[in-house]
């Protein structure tokens, strides 16, 4: 009985967080902001303005990040030249905004409770701030790659990776494996059970903001003029023949009438569509990518 028990109940803290997160994880997937920038319809002001949000998010992390390197509740997570993205992210402003764009970008009011938020775990509560990483950087390595797939073809973004080099990870050969390290050494952090269940309420508060920072781009975006919205054809216009893609049908329950294989026989003869149904693979293996890593 004890087995059966363990098995119902995990005790390694990756997958106390795959567990605990999953209906954070979904209704994040949700919100508006999300679904449209998968769907390739983002206006370019709108990408820049996410991007002006992640780097003060990802600079506030990596500060505590950095002054909690040496404890023992975190040292193990410590892998800057891997994973840490404000370098990257100044990267991406300088190409969207110009030399001078530190005086140009401002920090979002939602923006600024996430930011806030890792300041405080970081300086009070260091225990947590594995929660906070978990929740960006796994999810970077995971969904992020096809989100840099559709910003690159979208917004019609140079070859050479200019604008998206936060997806861009040079140091990690393997993401899979390199998840497979991150995991072990989560797992290997001497945590008791109560600051398990702490971490876990904590990464699910770390969507929340980032949920609060993805309704809060909704809502600018709504606001931008058309005019902004300059990135060339969308991967797909939200509408007709993509309903045939698993992926859509699933996440909009739009399942198509048509006979899949006439559809899928006429469909893929269209050069656009056929950036869509490479756009569906992609995605359908991004959303799977998360849970299985």
């Amino acid at each position: 009985e004890e087995l059966s028990l363990s098995a119902h109940s995990p005790t390694d803290l990756s997958e106390l967080l795959k567990e605990g997160t999953k209906e954070s994880h979904d209704r994040a997937e949700n919100t508006q902001f999300v679904k449209d920038f998968l769907k390739g319809r983002i206006k370019k002001e709108l990408f820049k303005l996410a991007t002006v949000a992640l780097y003060f998010t990802y600079s506030a992390l990596e500060e505590e990040m950095d002054r909690n390197k040496d404890s023992p509740v975190f040292a193990p997570l410590y892998f800057p030249l891997e994973l840490h993205r404000r370098e990257a992210l100044a990267k991406d402003l300088k190409y969207f905004y110009g030399e001078d764009w530190e005086e140009k970008v401002k920090c979002s009011e939602a923006t600024q409770q996430y930011v806030d938020r890792i300041h405080h775990v970081g300086q009070h509560e260091p225990e947590l701030l594995v929660a906070h990483a978990y929740t960006r950087y796994m999810g970077d390595l995971s969904g992020g790659q096809v989100l840099k797939k559709v910003a690159q073809r979208a917004l019609k973004l140079p070859s050479t990776e200019e604008g998206i080099q936060f997806y861009t990870f040079d140091s990690i050969s393997n993401a899979q494996q390199f998840k497979q390290l991150y995991r072990a050494r989560m797992n290997a952090l001497d945590l008791d059970k109560n600051t398990k269940e702490r971490i876990v309420e904590e990464a699910n508060r770390a969507f929340r903001f980032n949920m609060q920072v993805f309704d809060e781009l909704d809502r600018m975006g709504r606001s931008l003029p058309e005019a902004a919205q300059d990135g060339g054809f969308p991967v797909h216009d939200g509408k007709g023949d993509l309903r045939k893609c698993p992926y859509y049908a699933d996440k909009l329950g739009k399942a198509g009438s048509s006979c899949p294989y006439h559809a899928a026989t006429a469909l893929a003869k269209q050069p656009l569509v056929q950036v869509v149904l490479a756009a569906c693979v992609a995605l359908a293996a991004g959303a799977a990518a998360w849970y299985l890593m």
